[in-house]
């Protein structure tokens, strides 16, 4: 597919085609690694990280009173199963 780069505040940037992204399995705002080689530019996914954040999410939830599941009510108060 072609495109061009374009003006993005004070940085150039482009508009990568969703169908290219479906293609290697991004979605918008997953981490991707960019770097140069040999004269190209390369972005690559970033290893994602099983069960990131559960541990803030299941505070968040205890914090707000939604502690209605067994898990989430064990993982607030530090049990390990």
């Amino acid at each position: 597919m072609k495109t061009t780069l374009r003006k993005m505040g004070n940085s150039q940037g482009i508009l990568i085609p969703k169908p290219l992204l479906a293609e290697v399995g991004l979605q918008t705002d997953d981490p991707v690694d960019i770097k140069v080689k040999k004269g190209r530019i390369v972005i690559t996914p970033m290893e994602r990280i099983s069960r990131a954040g559960w541990a803030d999410d299941g505070k968040s939830l205890n914090a707000a009173g939604q502690i209605g599941l067994f898990w989430l009510s064990r993982a607030a108060r530090g049990a390990k199963a």
